[in-house]
């Protein structure tokens, strides 16, 4: 199983400077990739990336537009790794492009990286570097210290040195051994959760859990921090054009009081992105660790964000990331996973008697079955529907098989092993159900994936 373990460095002022130079190699070879893939295009010609690397290797350190004012080559100070690795990620871009292309699916092309505009990034070889403790050895710059030591045991693949806000990190893949990569659980329990957005999640136990909501608490910060950096920036483009001899080059350099007020901005963004990490990841090992079963909807995320009066709300609790998180770690808790189809109507279905209320809208929270009488919360009424799920998929998935003919009667000819961290999409068909609601399940049920 691959894991990647993402720690904080502790750089010199000259490895920062490093760090920097690295990233802004990677992205500028990466546009220099995607121009002359854009330029063939153009021309009618195949791709053909592998032939624009050695294009590359061959032209890098001869070639007037990657030599510095004394003409040399600056690329002989950045490890190749910097400026090869960019050539395989433009590959597996053009090929999830075309990919999507095929599917019918909305593609977009592989397009230019601005700085300051982008991930700022590069790659290292798992035989680049080596780790001894709180350190990492780099090329070029030697050893770097680190925050914590690497939590993995197993083989390193590789590693990706990224920067976010004005601090630097490092991620290590490794593959780690399918026996070491599982974890044992707590409990085994059975639940299902229900995402919203005054509530982030409703368990089907009862309890409401509500999010931190980073971003609306820091709101009237993020708008000061913004509005004082967007102000020194007009004064200095007012300053550079106020100047005769302003150059193109003075008029988009910036002042050291720009630079520190873009910088504590970010840090800003930085506190708000590890607060709603921090919290989605204490809740999700929480629910893979104590439950063996977990059923959750098949949200539609990306149409949800189209309606601006809730988008801000969805993307500060971060459905789409408790659900990856979710499915990453029931994987290594032998949990499983339950997706109910998009079309499930959790809410409008009463959990005691299984009666479809088509008529209810949003706003009501609180409803009574008028079938049976039964007084619901929507919320938890939908987490205990995709409970029942849950509960059907579990037993589905650790049935015994039909014992064979020549097996004495009362006995079981053989069990059959459970496979844990699967994920298995539910398909609603409706059918009454009486007060326990399980005589049905057996319709909710489709093969796994």
């Amino acid at each position: 199983m691959l894991l990647a373990h993402c720690i904080k460095l502790a750089p010199t002022a000259a490895q920062s400077d490093y760090f920097a130079r690295a990233a802004g190699t990677a992205r500028r070879v990466w546009n220099w990739a995607v121009g002359e893939c854009l330029r063939r295009s153009a021309q009618g010609l195949p791709l053909r990336i592998f032939e624009l690397k050695k294009h590359f290797n061959a032209i890098k350190y001869t070639d007037p537009a990657w030599l510095d004012e004394d003409g040399s080559p600056w690329l002989r100070g950045i490890h190749r790794d910097a400026h090869s690795q960019p050539f395989s990620n433009l590959i597996k871009a053009y090929a999830r492009y075309f990919e999507q292309l095929r599917n019918g699916v909305r593609a977009y092309r592989p397009h230019f990286k601005k700085k300051g505009r982008c991930r700022e990034a590069f790659y290292v070889a798992n035989d680049k570097f080596r780790l001894e403790g709180m350190s990492v050895v780099l090329p070029k710059i030697g050893r770097v210290a680190m925050r914590e030591q690497l939590r993995f045991e197993g083989k390193v693949m590789g590693a990706t040195v990224s920067r976010e806000a004005d601090a630097w990190y490092l991620a290590i893949q490794v593959d780690v051994p399918g026996k070491q990569a599982q974890l044992s659980r707590s409990a085994d329990g059975v639940i299902g959760l229900d995402f919203g957005i005054t509530t982030a999640v409703t368990l089907s136990t009862g309890e409401k859990i509500t999010g931190p909501k980073p971003l609306r608490k820091a709101q009237r910060r993020l708008r000061i921090r913004s509005r004082r950096h967007s102000r020194k920036i007009v004064a200095g483009q007012k300053k550079a054009v106020s100047v005769e001899d302003a150059s193109n080059q003075g008029a988009k350099k910036r002042s050291a009081n720009t630079i520190k007020a873009a910088q504590i901005l970010a840090r800003l963004h930085a506190r708000i992105k590890h607060k709603r990490t921090d919290w989605s990841h204490k809740l999700t090992t929480r629910l893979c660790r104590e439950n063996q079963a977990i059923a959750i909807e098949d949200l539609n995320v990306q149409g949800m964000l189209g309606n601006h009066k809730l988008a801000r709300a969805i993307s500060d609790i971060g459905w789409y990331r408790l659900r990856s998180q979710i499915a990453h770690k029931a994987q290594r808790y032998d949990t499983l996973l339950v997706v109910a189809d998009r079309w499930y109507p959790s809410s409008k279905l009463c959990e005691a008697c299984g009666a479809k209320h088509a008529s209810l809208t949003l706003a009501i929270r609180n409803w009574s079955c008028i079938e049976c009488g039964a007084c619901h919360d929507r919320d938890v009424n939908a987490a205990n529907n995709l409970k029942r799920l849950a509960t059907g998929a579990l037993a589905a998935r650790t049935a015994l098989p039909v014992a064979s003919l020549t097996a004495t009667s009362g006995t079981t000819a053989g069990t059959s092993p459970a496979v844990g961290g699967k994920v298995t999409p539910v398909r609603y068909e409706h059918g009454q159900q009486d007060g326990s609601g399980q005589e049905e399940d057996a319709e909710h049920i489709c093969s796994r994936l």
